[in-house]
């Protein structure tokens, strides 16, 4: 995608910036501070404003039901300021971030942003200073400018963009430049949009032939049965039905916070939530904790365990996987299960991929115990799920046929998700070769090359 960019016309000279990160620009454009060409805008805040909010894709808009009314919300809105659609909104908190914009709606904000308007709107236009500071925050500029002790360099106002030394184009550039960026990066959104409703056609293909197979087998036409369970469906005749706590031993974790006595204590590495993700383990970022041999062996894992969560946000309830032994030894926390089976007729990893099913998630959702936005399962519940169990050797050829088929499926999303990640790769270039002088942008319309 960057080979678009040679093929793009540059302007006839250039010169020196004198700012390192902008380098040379046409030799027609000047720098300014951004103090020169914007103003904070300092406004009442008016009776029916409702909340805006500036987003990381660069959006600002209403924020939806979130009006605060009334007397008795005062205290509230203390040092909230007026936002009009024009306004060139910064959040200070998020901006490294690109929560940098131009607000499409009135409203009004609590002081954590900066609401900035042009000083002279024949110089200034808004929206191609929103694509340029996007890029600086894109680029990871903006928290360059960390300073002190801060934890995170997140903190940008309008003090600080004040002081920033900025590119100023000729106005008539500065409209052409932003809209011709918008009818770019509207066309590459779109094709990444594309591409990710490929990638999620892709992975529910490849549920659907995960929850055939591990239901229904490979043989189209072997006699089915009624399995009894509503949410099983038909099964095939010669196939097996039973319980997860008839076949298996469940585990449950190590309980964080209690006090050993001091001495004899080891160090053992453990696994939580975010470690057990759904069909994978994400062991980047593994915990210790020190304990006595005697307790560890209660929670250690063993080769072959299916580990399952048991909930939090409603993502997190019951997803897993197959334990291989990537850290030995190794513990669990207690919002983990280890499913040990026992049953030398079952085979660990047919019973994992019927796990992931959504007939098996629907299970898990209808009986979690659920508060608001959160679920979460038990030991009884995870032993009460009904498991289907074909013969060992038809298992064994089910799971074959999940890898060949899984294995074609998950090639054709790395090779979608590889292209979007040259579009997002393309977009920014584009937009720092634009906003920069790099480029010369024809006028939208007026422009033969395709995003």
């Amino acid at each position: 995608m960057t080979d678009f960019l040679p093929v793009m016309p540059r302007y006839e000279a250039y010169k020196d910036s004198g700012v390192a990160w902008i380098g040379e620009i046409p030799d027609h454009w000047c720098i300014e501070k951004g103090k020169w060409l914007f103003n904070k805008a300092d406004r009442p805040v008016e009776n029916l404003d409702e909340i805006v909010t500036c987003f990381r894709d660069g959006q600002v808009t209403l924020r939806k039901n979130r009006r605060i009314e009334g007397f008795t919300n005062a205290l509230q809105e203390h040092g909230y300021q007026g936002i009009r659609k024009g306004d060139l909104v910064i959040h200070a908190m998020d901006a490294f971030a690109g929560a940098i914009g131009v607000s499409d709606s009135n409203g009004k904000s609590s002081p954590v942003y900066s609401a900035c308007t042009p000083i002279n709107g024949d110089n200034v236009y808004v929206y191609y200073y929103a694509y340029l500071l996007r890029y600086m925050a894109l680029s990871r500029f903006i928290e360059s400018l960390s300073k002190g002790i801060r934890e995170r360099s997140t903190d940008f106002r309008f003090n600080d963009f004040s002081n920033l030394r900025l590119v100023v184009p000729h106005f008539k550039e500065q409209t052409t430049i932003a809209n011709f960026l918008d009818y770019k990066t509207e066309k590459i959104d779109q094709a990444v949009a594309i591409k990710e409703k490929q990638i999620q056609l892709l992975k529910e293909r490849k549920q659907i032939l995960i929850q055939t197979a591990v239901t229904k087998g490979l043989d189209p036409n072997v006699p089915m049965a009624d399995s009894g369970v509503e949410w099983i469906g038909q099964i095939p005749a010669h196939w097996e039905k039973t319980r997860l706590k008839f076949v298996s031993k469940i585990q449950s974790g190590l309980t964080l916070g209690k006090q050993y006595p001091p001495g004899n204590l080891s160090e053992y590495p453990y696994l939580r939530v975010a470690n057990v993700q759904n069909g994978f383990f994400n062991l980047n970022d593994v915990a210790t904790i020190y304990l006595p041999k005697n307790e560890a062996l209660k929670y250690l894992l063993s080769k072959h365990d299916i580990l399952v969560t048991e909930g939090g946000d409603i993502d997190k309830l019951g997803r897993g996987t197959v334990w291989e032994s990537d850290i030995e030894p190794c513990l669990h926390q207690n919002h983990i299960f280890a499913i040990r089976i026992v049953s030398s007729r079952i085979n660990c990893n047919f019973i994992a991929q019927f796990m992931t099913t959504e007939k098996v998630r629907k299970y898990f959702i209808d009986t979690a115990t659920k508060t608001t936005n959160l679920a979460s399962t038990n030991r009884t519940t995870l032993g009460n799920l009904t498991l289907l169990i074909p013969p060992l050797n038809e298992q064994n050829k089910i799971l074959s046929h999940i890898h060949t088929q899984s294995a074609k499926i998950d090639k054709a999303i790395a090779i979608q998700a590889q292209m979007i990640e040259k579009l997002k790769e393309y977009k920014a270039t584009l937009i720092n070769a634009a906003v920069t002088g790099k480029i010369k942008v024809p006028d939208p319309a007026e422009s033969k090359v395709v995003a």
